[in-house]
């Protein structure tokens, strides 16, 4: 029996719905969501496997326009070489929403590797709207396949994996077959606690906000874990500590209920605020959070 295998990868602006279509589509919450813009930071790897196929999918950072730290530098950068190894890409957009970037367009258009455009959130627009934004997109890329979908809600997440499985290549499996992703516990840990911040806190505190795990001690029912949360500035940490500790206390609780659900198992959590004046344009600190791309 034949079997296929390749890569997707999903790119598209900040806040367009990139990592709810790619939970959806691997079925598992690997990608924090939140209403707030640049949630995701890494490449994420979800994996989707069945009998004779496996889809590997990637949710990369958003196109940042205007980098303003080397860290956006460097998510910018990974999509350039998201580009470069897809079997298949999925450009993703939303309803009304003007595509800027010509020179990711003109690297899709030369790369000559099949391409999906995702047209996500339409349950917000009239059907006249919809067919508009599809004709449009057709023109920019006469030979892609344009879905119209609510990841949201699910509409049509069906056709878009029935049409990445029509266009995947023969090939092996790349991973083992009872893979679910490539990142490791620790770093779910960290992006469920930093989803929690973007989601108490308000202005540039997320931004400004990066969270590494470190221990991770796991026995048979409870894992024990502690993770750093890194602020810019004393005020910055004086705001995750919140009156009488009471805001990290909320974040903690919730970022401990969802782990417990995500592993299955008992998690006793601690965090500790850190100041680190400069994180966003420190290379060492950078790669310490797993931001070096590599060229």
């Amino acid at each position: 029996m034949s079997h296929k295998a390749g890569f997707v990868n999903i790119i598209g602006y900040p806040n367009v719905g990139k990592s709810t279509l790619m939970n959806a589509l691997v079925g598992e919450k690997l990608s924090i969501i939140t209403s707030k813009a640049q949630t995701t930071r890494h490449r994420i790897m979800g994996i989707v496997n069945g009998d004779d196929f496996q889809i590997v999918y990637s949710d990369t950072p958003g196109i940042v326009r205007r980098p303003a730290y080397k860290m956006h530098e460097l998510m910018n950068r990974f999509i350039r070489t998201a580009l470069i190894d897809a079997d298949i890409i999925l450009l993703m957009t939303e309803m009304g929403l003007s595509f800027e970037e010509d020179d990711v367009i003109a690297k899709i258009k030369e790369s000559d590797v099949p391409v999906i455009v995702v047209i996500n959130k339409i349950d917000l627009s009239e059907q006249s709207a919809v067919t508009r934004e599809i004709k449009k997109w057709q023109e920019h890329f006469p030979k892609a396949e344009v879905i119209p979908v609510s990841a949201l809600t699910g509409f049509n997440v069906s056709a878009v994996f029935q049409t990445i499985l029509d266009k995947l290549p023969e090939s092996p499996p790349y991973y083992p077959k009872d893979e679910l992703t490539d990142k490791s516990e620790r770093f779910f840990a960290a992006e469920i606690i930093r989803e929690k911040i973007f989601l108490n806190y308000k202005k540039e505190i997320p931004y400004s906000v990066e969270v590494a795990v470190d221990t991770f001690k796991e026995s048979d029912n409870l894992i024990k874990i502690h993770a750093f949360i890194f602020v810019e500035r004393d005020s910055q940490k004086g705001i995750i500590l919140g009156h009488q500790g009471k805001s990290i206390k909320k974040t903690g609780i919730m970022a401990r209920e969802d782990m417990e659900k995500f592993f299955g198992k008992k998690i006793f959590l601690e965090t500790t605020v850190k100041v680190n004046k400069d994180w966003r344009n420190n290379e060492n600190m950078l790669k310490r959070f797993g931001y070096d791309y590599g060229e």
